[in-house]
């Protein structure tokens, strides 16, 4: 989850695409500002890495955790 002008989503950008070349695991980025609803429940915390359906980290990846998360699902 990002928003426009996020000083933080450069850096998840980056980190995410590091991730998903050395798992060969997909990611896709969404917005907020285009839902009034995921705007009220992410927008103090962008940019949120969701694995599963579920939060994983925000305001920055944590690149560790997230490596040993894909790899155990």
């Amino acid at each position: 989850m990002t928003t426009r002008d996020c000083h933080l989503c450069g850096a998840a950008r980056a980190d995410l695409a590091l991730v998903a070349r050395e798992t060969g695991v997909d990611w896709a980025e969404v917005d907020v500002a285009d839902d009034a609803a995921l705007a009220r429940e992410y927008g103090d915390r962008l940019p949120v890495v969701l694995l599963d359906g579920r939060e994983h980290s925000y305001w920055d990846v944590d690149v560790p955790r997230l490596r040993r998360d894909l790899a155990a699902s």
